[in-house]
């Protein structure tokens, strides 16, 4: 992600006041969200998380988080404590330190944070409240505060100056509880609350992702924790306000549907599937089945669902046929199970390929990891697979393949043991390697070409000259005069021969130069290989011309010797 992203985590579960129920869920809410938001591959949010902290230091960490931003900037803020409100109504966050009866001094005022978000210059801020204002509870949940509160209405006023704008998303509404948990009693095993558990399940499983576009927005996270929170617990209603221009894109989703935009086929074969012949739909049955091997995927897409329209509206016999065709389409990993065997803890493990097989609309699918310590990454071949081999222990878990007509499922193993310590091996002074003779050979080789190819052309260019000589003796004695006389007087054919035979030589040490660097191209300095390729490459440009004009010169000393 491109923007600049921070995230600041405010858990307070520890009061000094006895009249503040310590709370279970913050310090796990804190670990959670974490978790999801720092993960580069989900929220890629630099976090700060800060536990349990005064009021003035609370203070002091929100004014510093919203300053000095800028519109490329995303904020998000999330309050996991109690709730208070005043005896004139306002509404306050608990401080680690925090008095009731001296809320102004010792609490946060949500006046303070609006005013805050306000004035910030962040392109966009996201604040969650994990709190509870006062109502109804259900038996056995553990509830935050006391007495009504509107907490929106905290949140109403100006506009921000700045940016895109804000939105606030509450864990309930003004006439209930934020619940720890519809079993979680003072005492229990800590847990995420309800609220901050639907948020990091949608965003860690991507199913909070429900437009499949491979991203989270405020909008679909809040559906999405809407949702899960009345299926856990109908008393709680999470609400939300917000003055935003646009959305607000919070993270990745890492599993999602694959979506492809169908193109539909083309006129001819829809009347064909259409026609009321079965000989002619068998046909368009058939060339929807080659259209669906292609490797444009829309194309691909439009004949697959075409074909179960098929097998849905069609005869048997002919839907028996499109079924048959879509079995193309099913997807076939392979292997469809990796174990890693015993892994020493802490080491790099090479990564295995799982292999999907069949056409490209076949190939064409997502891949969910059931553990974090699991990875399934795109490759050219399928997928290569990772395990993270931080912690000891034996890893069982599965890899979800997500196709656009079927699933399938990859099962990994491995076991990570401690790594071995081995002592250390005694020291021997260090041998210097044998010489290795030849070394230079190729650059040596690449030398004598290009002196070779340098004589060629200085040959071939005084022959050239020899010969101009001979033409214009050989015009000056008349008709008692002999070409071939005129040549031979003037020395010209040992110079053409001479041209020739360094021409060839020249290519000859080029060729062999370039074959021994290419042999042994380990072996050789980045110098050594340029230098070798230039005086390669010169040379050939300067003997191959040669070599041609002295052939074009003896035939045509051939011929006008005969008639001259």
């Amino acid at each position: 992600m491109s923007e600049s992203r921070h995230a600041l985590i405010i858990a307070n579960d520890s009061y000094a006041d006895q009249g503040l129920k310590q709370l279970n869920a913050p310090g796990h809410d804190a670990e959670a969200l974490h978790g999801v938001l720092g993960d580069p591959r989900i929220g890629d949010f630099e976090v700060d998380v800060r536990h349990n902290l005064g009021a003035q230091e609370m203070r002091t960490r929100i004014e510093d988080f919203f300053a000095d931003r800028s519109r490329d900037d995303q904020l998000v803020l999330h309050f996991s404590c109690h709730g208070i409100k005043s005896e004139s109504g306002e509404l306050y966050f608990a401080a680690s330190d925090t008095q009731p009866r001296l809320l102004d001094a010792t609490a946060i005022s949500a006046q303070f944070v609006h005013r805050c978000m306000s004035r910030t210059r962040a392109g966009c801020t996201a604040l969650f409240l994990d709190c509870c204002y006062g109502g109804a509870f259900s038996r056995g949940a553990s509830v935050r505060a006391a007495g009504e509160m509107h907490v929106l209405e905290a949140f109403e006023g100006d506009r921000p100056s700045g940016g895109r704008g804000w939105a606030v998303v509450t864990a309930s509404n003004s006439m209930e509880y934020a619940f720890e948990g519809g079993e979680l009693t003072e005492g229990s095993a800590a847990r995420p609350s309800v609220f901050t558990h639907a948020v990091v399940e949608g965003l860690e499983s991507g199913a909070a992702d429900r437009s499949a576009t491979g991203t989270v927005t405020l909008d679909e996270l809040y559906d999405y924790v809407y949702d899960r929170v009345r299926e856990q617990n109908p008393n709680q209603t999470p609400s939300k306000t917000v003055e935003m221009q646009g959305s607000m894109m919070l993270a990745h989703s890492r599993h999602r549907e694959p979506h492809i935009e169908p193109e539909p086929l083309p006129r001819a074969v829809q009347d064909a599937l259409r026609s009321r012949n079965g000989f002619t739909r068998l046909g368009a049955v058939a060339e929807a089945r080659a259209r669906m091997a292609s490797p444009v995927l829309p194309v691909a897409e439009g004949a697959r669902r075409a074909l179960e329209a098929v097998v849905r509206d069609d005869t048997q016999q002919i839907a028996d046929e499109a079924r048959r065709a879509l079995d193309d389409v099913r997807l076939q990993p392979d292997p469809v199970r990796l174990d890693f065997g015993r892994v020493p803890r802490g080491t790099a493990v090479p990564p295995r390929t799982v292999t999907l097989r069949g056409i490209p609309l076949a190939r064409h699918c997502a891949a969910h990891a059931t553990g974090k310590w699991l990875r399934a990454e795109p490759s050219a071949e399928g997928l290569a697979v990772e395990v993270d081999t931080s912690a000891e222990g034996r890893l069982t878990g599965d890899i979800l393949l997500k196709g656009v007509a079927d699933d399938a499922v990859v099962h990994v193993e491995a076991e990570v043991v401690p790594h071995a310590v081995t002592p250390p091996r005694p020291t021997r002074p260090p041998t210097q390697p044998p010489p290795e003779h030849g070394l230079l050979l190729a650059p040596a080789l690449a030398s004598a070409a290009l002196a070779l190819a340098v004589t060629s052309v200085i040959t071939f260019v005084a022959a050239a000259v020899a010969t101009a000589y001979a033409v214009q003796d050989r015009a000056a004695a008349g008709t008692t005069g002999e070409f071939a006389v005129s040549v031979k007087g003037h020395g010209v054919l040992p110079l053409v021969i001479t041209a020739l035979v360094t021409a060839a030589a020249a290519l000859l040490c080029g060729a062999l130069a370039r074959r021994r660097l290419s042999a042994r191209r380990t072996r050789y300095t980045p110098w050594a290989k340029t230098t070798t390729r230039s005086m390669t490459s010169v040379a050939r440009r300067c003997a191959v011309p040669v070599l041609v004009l002295t052939v074009l010169w003896s035939i045509a000393y051939n011929i006008v010797s005969k008639q001259w």
